[in-house]
């Protein structure tokens, strides 16, 4: 019975031996099959995952921008030269050396008022030679007057000939124009005379001086010979060059507004008053003049000025960057669809404003443009959309503008 007891307990514990040895066998061999099919998913997704990715970067990827609707008017920013609106240089009319002056530059100064004085000794000399040369002739010519009349007496009783009362006659004439020229010359060397007196002539600022006491005076406008410089700066005239694009809307009266660098946050209305009605060849830009009113003399002429125009209303039209643009079979652009697939659309350019071109017609607003397309782009062709840029972080106490900028 021992014995029978031992057999049998031996024989249960070799089954149970062998029932844990086919669980590990059974649990390894499905340890096995879940790391093979563990591994035949990573690869499968690997492979996905590479298929993608080479799918993907076979696509071009691009950027893309929407047309934008214009119609209001327009703001046309451009620089300004600022003049005086009325600027001489002031000469002399007569030589000699400069005696003194009276006025200095920022002085103010009414029409008429006296600048400065010259020494004419010269003319001076000769304005008292042409005035005895004119009594001289004033004797002859009385001389001769008188000898006329008693010719004219004596021919009455032909005491005398026709001929010989004609020669008196013509002699008295050309006595009284050699008088007359003799005056003449007076006169002339008189306002000679009256140009030593050197006066303003018109009311305004005094900007430049250009000689001093002792200085040789030339008459004329010849190199270095300018005495003074003035200008009106009551009133200041504004040019400025617009492009050619822009020229047709560039009219007068059209309103603007003045910004200076010296003035920050103040504006100052002009209006333009003329235009050339021409386009220079060159730069290809028409010439406008504004005026602006200076009374309180706050802005000087030569200064730099900001040129704010208003442009009317316009109809509305469609502009996109000038770097979307395909120049082949005519003008195209690259638009992409809603399944990222390239459509290039043949458009009609209207005006070319440098950085934007208008579109009359050939796209409609809510097409997104491809940027900078590639010369090999074609219909059909799949592309990736970049995302747009992300916004810099903010730092802080920075306001958006402030980060915007």
């Amino acid at each position: 019975m021992a014995e029978n007891a031992v057999r049998t307990a031996d024989s249960n514990a070799e089954r149970a031996l062998k029932r844990k040895l086919r669980t590990f066998l059974i649990i390894l061999l499905l340890v096995a099959f879940l790391l093979a099919i563990w591994g035949v998913a990573a690869r499968l997704h690997e492979r996905s995952q590479l298929s993608k990715r080479t799918h993907e970067d076979s696509e071009i990827t691009v950027v893309t921008a929407a047309p934008e609707l214009t119609g209001a008017g327009d703001e046309l920013v451009l620089p300004g030269i600022v003049q005086a609106f009325i600027e001489a240089p002031i000469y002399a009319r007569t030589n000699g050396y400069l005696k003194t002056w009276h006025t200095d530059i920022g002085s103010r100064v009414h029409k008429g008022d006296l600048l400065a004085e010259i020494d004419t000794p010269e003319v001076d000399r000769q304005l008292s030679q042409a005035r005895a040369d004119l009594a001289t002739a004033k004797a002859n010519l009385d001389l001769s007057r008188s000898t006329n009349e008693r010719w004219k007496t004596l021919l009455e009783t032909q005491s005398v000939s026709k001929q010989d009362a004609d020669e008196k006659a013509g002699d008295a004439a050309a006595k009284a124009a050699i008088a007359d020229s003799a005056a003449e010359n007076v006169h002339r060397l008189q306002d000679l005379e009256s140009f030593k007196r050197v006066l303003a002539p018109f009311d305004g600022v005094v900007t430049a001086r250009n000689t001093d006491v002792g200085d040789l005076i030339n008459a004329g406008q010849a190199s270095g010979s300018e005495l003074f410089r003035m200008a009106d700066v009551r009133k200041l005239r504004v040019y400025a060059q617009v492009p050619e694009a822009y020229a047709i809307a560039t009219t007068t009266g059209l309103k603007a507004e003045l910004h200076f660098a010296e003035w920050p946050g103040k504006t100052y209305p002009a209006e333009t008053v003329r235009t050339s009605n021409a386009l220079d060849p060159t730069a290809r830009t028409l010439q406008v003049e504004l005026q602006l009113d200076n009374r309180d003399g706050e802005l000087f002429p030569g200064a730099y000025a900001e040129v704010h125009f208003k442009l009317p209303d316009s109809t509305r039209t469609m502009r996109l960057p000038a770097n979307t643009i395909l120049f082949r079979d005519g003008l195209q652009v690259a638009t992409v669809d809603r399944n990222h697939k390239i459509k290039l659309k043949t458009v009609t350019q209207g005006r070319d404003f440098g950085k934007t071109i208008e579109i009359l017609a050939g796209i409609e607003h809510d097409d997104a443009v491809v940027v900078n397309p590639p010369d090999s782009i074609e219909d059909g062709v799949s592309v990736r959309i970049a995302p747009p840029p992300s916004p810099k972080p903010q730092g802080p106490g920075q306001s958006p503008a402030q980060n915007k900028s």
